[in-house]
């Protein structure tokens, strides 16, 4: 994975429960690592439903390994540019060389 690809500032985000003012469990959201990684948008849809129009886009960045990532999973999210995607694919880049993450955010 070259460098000067990884031109990108990322934040991988994972859910954490915590109690409330009330003593109620409530899920709030961690950073977990802030990196470079490099972006490429795969594709974008529209949808009408209920009538309601919805848009989305879906991403796949690309990040160095690191023991930070190591354990990143479609229950993290990653926020990039103002907007949070949820993951719903990770794989690994040949010789742990990095992690391709695959996350899709809404466009509206």
């Amino acid at each position: 994975m070259k460098a000067g690809r990884l031109d990108r500032r990322i934040t991988i985000m994972r859910a954490s429960l915590s109690a409330n003012a009330l003593n109620e469990q409530e899920e709030t959201w961690l950073d977990i690592a802030t990196v470079w990684a490099s972006k490429e948008d795969i594709s974008d849809s529209e949808r009408i439903r209920a009538q309601e129009v919805s848009a989305e886009i879906t991403t796949r960045f690309q990040i160095r390994h690191s023991s930070a990532v190591a354990d990143v999973n479609p229950k993290d999210r990653v926020r990039f540019d103002g907007r949070v995607f949820d993951i719903y694919g990770v794989k690994e880049i040949p010789y742990r060389a990095g992690l391709e993450i695959t996350a899709t955010a809404r466009a509206d």
